[in-house]
């Protein structure tokens, strides 16, 4: 794979500027990609943890399965998402990871990430943002489960995955692309089906979203934000820069 094709690069890009031998070294993580199907099991909760992923294409998500049948969805991954870095101080996987939708997915071991930590002081700081960012994209979506009311969850869920996106990918407009299942909305907010689809009526009614099937409009950003009591603090402008102990005038990420 080249490194213009590479998606981990890619994803290590929105973090800061690469150098071409720190693009180098990245490269060496990868495996060739793999195409996968939607509904497609990456692992299971208890299989053996020794790579992450990183998604090129699609869409994914962790889940785990309660004892009385429920599904709690815990994490949705994006393009350009690392899967599995949570789990990458543990020796099984802690939660079951399937595709949503088609794409391809990057696998590189944990073995090779060791290498990356003695070859490079940056990488390995970058490494710890992301990790640091998938965090605090947790802790918002427990602040959301535990307090916030049905309208407000589906709120504040359509403008955080409205502005992941518009991260990774350069789009002015505001409309995007969510190929999720009411079933797998409920799943991910802690409500029913039954309940998503009346809420994204009534947000439909107050012109704060638009929904044709998985295609979503937002009218007006500010408003939706507002009805989702919405900060977008832990996914943009609070992030802040890194500097090597080495090179003090010289920034590792850069906005």
């Amino acid at each position: 794979m080249s490194q213009e094709e590479s998606c981990i690069i890619r994803h290590f890009s929105h973090y800061c500027v690469l150098t071409d031998e720190e693009k180098k070294l990245l490269s060496s993580l990868e495996r060739s990609p793999t195409k996968c199907k939607a509904g497609q099991t990456l692992w299971e909760e208890g299989d053996e943890a020794n790579e992450f992923c990183t998604l090129r294409s699609g869409w994914a998500y962790s889940y785990r399965h309660l004892e009385n049948g429920n599904r709690q969805i815990l994490e949705v991954y994006l393009p350009g998402d690392i899967i599995g870095l949570r789990e990458f101080a543990f020796s099984k996987r802690m939660d079951n990871v399937k595709m949503i939708e088609d794409g391809v997915v990057c696998h590189f071991p944990h073995q090779h990430m060791l290498d990356l930590f003695r070859d490079s002081l940056k990488l390995t700081s970058v490494m710890f943002a992301i990790s640091s960012r998938q965090q605090a994209l947790l802790t918002e979506r427990l602040v959301t489960l535990a307090r916030r009311s049905a309208r407000q969850k589906l709120a504040h869920f359509l403008h955080e995955t409205f502005l992941r996106l518009r991260q990774t990918n350069a789009d002015d407009t505001s409309e995007f692309r969510l190929p999720l299942s009411q079933e797998q909305l409920a799943d991910i907010l802690g409500l029913s089906p039954v309940h998503i689809s009346r809420t994204f009526t009534s947000l439909g009614e107050d012109n704060l979203i638009h929904r044709e099937r998985h295609q979503i409009v937002i009218p007006d950003l500010d408003a939706l934000a507002c009805e989702g009591e919405f900060s977008d603090c832990y996914l943009t402008d609070s992030m802040r820069p890194l500097f090597s102990p080495y090179n003090q005038d010289v920034a590792i990420c850069e906005d």
